[in-house]
């Protein structure tokens, strides 16, 4: 049986899963793997979509969880976290322009704006990653 408790580390999960694939999809599309590429942006954005749904109905029943560190970690958490939750917000109009400029085919306006999506995207996947880990293993009583 699944838990609430549960859900931070399939977010975690599905924040990695998603860093990974946008890796390999920048990877695949430098080689000129097109269908690989495409794959895996579809992949990213399918994990992507599912934290953001996971991470709701977990704070809808949790609410905000405090942060158990003290001292100099302290601002360094709120620094990080406060860096990801602006960007998750810009992130997501980003990934959705980025993606229809793709799926029509105007690959010119999706190269100029996937410059800007990619590091930002993937820094968010990532910071996600480092929240959980800061907020759940490494400074929980």
């Amino acid at each position: 049986m699944f838990h609430l408790s549960d859900l931070p580390a399939l977010n975690a999960t599905l924040n990695g899963s998603a860093a990974c694939l946008l890796l390999l999809g920048l990877l695949f599309i430098r080689r000129r793997l097109v269908a690989a590429h495409r794959a895996c942006m579809l992949g990213a954005v399918f994990l992507s979509t599912a934290f953001f749904l996971s991470y709701g109905v977990y704070h809808y029943h949790v609410g905000d969880v405090p942060f158990k560190g003290h001292g100099w970690i302290r601002p360094v958490y709120f620094g990080i976290l406060l860096s990801h939750v602006l960007l998750a917000v810009v992130i997501v109009p980003l990934v959705l322009i980025t993606l229809r400029r793709a799926l029509v085919g105007n690959f010119a306006a999706h190269r100029r704006i996937a410059r800007w999506t990619y590091p930002l995207w993937m820094y968010v996947s990532v910071t996600g990653v480092i929240v959980y880990f800061m907020l759940f293993r490494w400074c929980a009583p």
